[in-house]
This record gives C-alpha cells, sequence and structure tokens, in this order.
C-alpha cells in the first residue's frame, strides 16, 4: 500500500513538473549586449538586446523612448510580433523588422510552445535613455 502511494505521488510530481516545463508563458529574457555613443552623431547612442523567450514565452505589449529607431532580427525559431494596428506576424530565424519612433508594440512572442526563440533588437536613440522598453499599463 505504501508503495502504491509513494509510485503514485512520484508520477504526479512528474506530470506537474512535465506540464509546468512545457507550459511555458514567462516573461521574456532582457540583456543588453552593445552600448556605444555614436561617434559623429553628438547625442546618440547604438544599443542592441538580446531577446529570449522560453517555450511559449512572451514580452508584454510595450513601447519604446520617443527617440527610438529599433532594428530586430530572429536568430532562432519564429516570433509572432504585431506593431500599432498592423496584423500579427510570424517572422522566422534570419528575418526581420523594424519598429519606428512612437510605435506600439503590441505583440512579441515565441511563435512555439516547444523550442526556444532569439532575436536581437539593435536601437539608435537619444545617448541618455536609460529605459528601453516601457511596458503597458
Amino acid at each position: 500500500m505504501l508503495r502504491k502511494m509513494i509510485s503514485a505521488a512520484a508520477f504526479a510530481l512528474v506530470l506537474a513538473a512535465g506540464t509546468q516545463a512545457h507550459a511555458g508563458g514567462g516573461k521574456a529574457k532582457i540583456s543588453v549586449v552593445f552600448d556605444q555613443k555614436l561617434p559623429n552623431v553628438p547625442g546618440k547612442s547604438m544599443k542592441a538586446v538580446m531577446v529570449e523567450y522560453e517555450p511559449g514565452g512572451l514580452s508584454p505589449g510595450h513601447t519604446h523612448p520617443d527617440s527610438a529607431f529599433i532594428y530586430a532580427t530572429v536568430l532562432e525559431g519564429a516570433i509572432r510580433s504585431a506593431v500599432n494596428d498592423g496584423p500579427v506576424k510570424t517572422y522566422k530565424a534570419g528575418e526581420s523588422f523594424a519598429e519606428f519612433p512612437g510605435d506600439h508594440h503590441s505583440v512579441s512572442a515565441n511563435a512555439s510552445d516547444t523550442k526556444p526563440a532569439r532575436l536581437l533588437a539593435v536601437f539608435v536613440l537619444d545617448t541618455d535613455e536609460t529605459e528601453l522598453t516601457i511596458d503597458d499599463k
């Protein structure tokens, strides 16, 4: 009887762990990987961030500083993205898109529930900007 109870409890833990690992859905991990003042454009910098999505991961709707022009390229997996009132589009590894000053990024998510995804976003913006992403309230 005790053996059956322990086996059932162990099986339940394995199921729960597997479900949590598969469910994903966590917020994207964002890391600044480059930050350089532009020597020929006073007051402007180029910053690059690596955005890593676990399976099912996403970023909440957001904007960027009004001075920011952004070029993003998908490095791994596929990313679902929508900017302003545009349609949701899926970008695969090797594909890229741009965001212009004042754009609202309403959808930014891993297109897969089973595989990770990564993108590199390169910003050209005012040097004094410290907050690169402003989440919707």
